[in-house]
């Protein structure tokens, strides 16, 4: 069985304690992951401490080459990179190998904005006293960042907190999510062989209420940022006092289907962005709002191109839908079903489980206080309820905790416009729906689905300290 160590100072440090992985699909045991104890965190923390200053000396060209390496390193072991994922989150392996490609592209990005990061002069005699006085901006590394992750991209969102963190000369100490530590063992290995300094990145894994509040609570670290659920990130928040705080928190994100649109050509997009990896995706598309001119024609549709994906085997290029990252989801997922069941709902398709695999739901005309439209589901289930007008869809998708992306789709410029200033979101994609990402673009959400934006010129700037500095010349 293959045994992992933590990774601190630049060397694998064998735990006092392991716990044993399995695969979210066979249930197969697949390595020992060290469940690391406060001394051993706080050896980590203690490592990108001290390694501060070697980080925020290092030049930018050789923090930008750094990164670079890293991305050709990674792009050369993809399908070793990509089993990998498959194998610990059961992600469908052509989805994984998507992932991998994405944060090759996502390092890339942050080696570019390592070069990028300037400040400004001001014209200090605009303002009375102001004379003979030179004024410019610099910014600066924070320090040590804590890096709390999740499962369900374990190698490109550990991309947007570490390649930010390295471009701008900070160092970090990386708690991984349980079932998804084999990616950040494999990034440390590559970035070791790209020659970042030890100490710079330092990888526990472990429980959250060990590694994680350490991590939160140690005054050493001058920054967290956590992708996760809306409550271990409020719960984060309210402990970390002072410190910068950066949240990627959860969505039901949600779909306008306006009049006259061409449904075909639309369909194969909205049920990519439903069921990707299972529907375990922040931005997964959760809700669709469809004009009733549209509405029968749609679900139709919509069921026909679901039938034909294919469940299984993550490891089998066929296969679209897997299995939920624990068993525990699919009994929540199917108690959601039934409940909205219960309330009227109708399951066109779907709504049962093989084994750890929950097969593609879908759901018509839901109540939106049942949990699976209000609450994040989190899983391959998506829901299709008929509306009047445009206005009555923004209304259904503002009527929500989250705000993270919405989508609509219309050809009519003026629906367009007013659907992106009255969307109460993050992000409004316009003509696609909500799940589009690219990763230098700013991504963040409002209300419970988080604070601040990643996208690595903006993950840069939530990572660096803006000083002034004015030259007195009388």
């Amino acid at each position: 069985m293959d045994k992992k160590s933590l990774f601190i100072n630049g060397e694998w440090v064998q735990a006092s304690h392991y716990t044993t992985l399995t695969s979210p699909y066979s249930g197969e045991v697949i390595a020992e992951i060290p469940a690391a104890t406060p001394e051993e965190v706080d050896a980590a923390i203690a490592a990108a401490y001290a390694a501060q200053g070697k980080m925020k000396s290092l030049p930018a060209h050789a923090r930008a080459e750094i990164l670079s390496k890293l991305a050709s390193l990674l792009e050369v072991r993809g399908e070793e990179a990509a089993r990998i994922i498959a194998l610990e989150a059961a992600k469908p392996i052509a989805t994984a190998r998507g992932e991998v490609s994405r944060t090759v592209q996502t390092y890339r990005f942050a080696a570019e904005e390592a070069k990028r990061i300037h400040g400004e002069t001001l014209p200090l005699d605009a303002a009375p006293g102001g004379e003979n006085r030179v004024a410019y901006t610099v910014r600066e590394p924070l320090g040590v960042i804590g890096a709390i992750t999740p499962f369900n991209f374990p190698m490109n969102l550990v991309a947007h907190k570490v390649g930010p963190a390295i471009a701008a000369g900070n160092t970090i100490v990386l708690k991984p999510a349980g079932q998804t530590p084999l990616s950040a063992f494999f990034l440390a290995e590559l970035l070791q062989e790209a020659g970042l300094p030890a100490g710079a990145l330092n990888v526990v894994t472990g429980s959250g209420r060990v590694v994680g509040d350490l991590i939160v609570t140690d005054e050493r670290v001058q920054m967290v940022t956590f992708t996760g659920s809306p409550a271990v990130g409020i719960g984060i928040r309210n402990k970390a006092g002072l410190k910068r705080v950066t949240l990627e928190l959860g969505s039901n994100a949600a779909l306008i289907v306006d009049k006259g649109v061409d449904i075909q050509k639309i369909i194969p997009r909205c049920v990519q962005g439903a069921f990707a990896f299972q529907g375990q995706v922040c931005i997964s598309l959760q809700r669709v709002y469809v004009h009733e001119d549209l509405y029968e024609d749609f679900a139709k549709a919509f069921m026909a191109a679901t039938n034909r994906l294919t469940a299984g085997d993550p490891l089998d290029p066929k296969t679209d839908v897997s299995a939920l990252i624990s068993p525990a989801d699919v009994d929540r997922t199917l108690a959601w079903i039934e409940e909205a069941k219960q309330h009227g709902a109708k399951v066109i398709t779907g709504g049962k489980a093989v084994g750890n695999v929950l097969l593609p739901t879908i759901l018509l005309d839901v109540d939106p206080a049942q949990k699976v439209s209000c609450q994040e589901v989190f899983a391959p289930i998506v829901l299709i309820n008929k509306i009047g007008s445009v206005d009555e869809g923004i209304a259904l998708v503002n009527d929500s905790r989250y705000g993270l992306q919405a989508g609509i789709y219309t050809d009519n410029i003026h629906t367009a416009l007013m659907a992106a200033q009255q969307l109460h979101v993050g992000g409004v994609m316009i003509n696609d729906i909500p799940t589009f990402r690219v990763d230098h673009m700013p991504y963040g959400g409002v209300k419970e689905s988080g604070t601040g934006r990643e996208g690595l010129k903006y993950a840069v700037e939530e990572m660096t300290e803006m000083k002034l500095v004015v030259f007195n010349r009388n």
